[in-house]
């Protein structure tokens, strides 16, 4: 495979980065449950995240406009387009510029196709880990607490907005070489506005997200994809 497209598209790299839930917890002291303002930070967290995964339990499909850089090495790439999401791992990923570019998955294969290169990358969705991943996650009812091996509050972090809350994500054992960290910054209704992915190797990628429309009616041929006659094919 390029190595440009190894950039995108790295085993496991940065893993489905991005948006998942856990239970509700309760701290108490004397066996009394604390007033929600003396509430520990631990039970501020599992409140808020318990929130998140109920906002999101009859969501059924997504699609949204997205902007994503990716940082290395002192470069930049900025790529903007559509997605659209639904649940069982499907997605398109419509990248308008700087150049057309289709990502699409049926929940089980992984298609990206350049069509200025005549060039199509197959891969497994198990296999590639790709860092698109999260939302389908989402609505799949994932649960941040297994995607991370931990989860916290970051109140340090920039966002795009004051009012939003940003969560950080540590890698589980295993994973500490493909990622260093995962920043979700979510709107006050739970949509998912940026999602941040720090490497081992400095690299940073970035995803924003705007226009967020939930439950909308899909046509099935959205999450398939043939290969045009003539392209190369590499399985990867």
């Amino acid at each position: 495979m390029p190595r440009r497209l190894n950039r995108d598209f790295r085993t496991r790299r940065q893993t489905r980065a991005a948006v998942w839930v856990a239970v509700w917890g309760v701290s108490a002291a004397s066996g009394v449950a604390r007033p929600a303002a003396e509430a520990s930070p631990a039970a501020r967290l599992d409140q808020y995240l318990r929130k998140f995964e109920s906002s999101y339990s009859n969501v059924r499909s997504l699609r949204a406009q997205f902007t994503q850089s990716y940082d290395w090495g002192g470069r930049r790439r900025v790529e903007s387009g559509t997605v659209a999401f639904a649940r069982g791992g499907k997605m398109r990923w419509e990248y308008q510029e700087p150049k057309k570019k289709l990502v699409v998955s049926d929940g089980k294969q992984l298609w990206v196709y350049i069509p200025e290169e005549m060039q199509v990358t197959r891969a497994s969705m198990k296999s590639s880990d790709d860092p698109r991943v999260p939302f389908p996650l989402l609505l799949s009812n994932f649960k941040l607490r297994k995607a991370f091996s931990r989860v916290e509050f970051a109140d340090g972090a920039s966002k795009v907005e004051p009012q939003d809350q940003v969560l950080r994500g540590l890698p589980r054992r295993g994973y500490e070489d493909e990622y260093r960290e995962v920043l979700i910054e979510l709107t006050p209704g739970f949509d998912i506005r940026r999602l941040v992915v720090f490497s081992p190797d400095s690299s940073v990628m970035e995803f924003t997200f705007g226009r967020v429309q939930k439950n909308l009616s899909l046509d099935p041929g959205t999450f398939k994809f043939a290969p045009p006659e003539g392209a190369e094919i590499i399985d990867q």
